[in-house]
């Protein structure tokens, strides 16, 4: 489901609310090893456009 989720963000990552969308999608589906490495994941490949989405979306979901 990791990969699959990094796929699917990939693609999706021209449209911020489309992205957003996807990554709590992902962030739920996911065990809490692999949300980690979805974080760091995401934060070393979308910060400089997504940052704030990101951070967002894992202390909404994680909670």
């Amino acid at each position: 489901m990791f990969e699959y989720s990094k796929e699917i963000l990939t693609k999706v990552s021209f449209d911020k609310d489309l992205f957003r969308k996807e990554l709590l999608k992902a962030i739920k589906w996911l065990t809490a090893d692999e949300r980690k490495l979805l974080m760091i994941w995401c934060l070393a490949t979308f910060q400089d456009r997504y940052g704030a989405v990101i951070t967002q979306a894992f202390k909404q979901v994680v909670r």
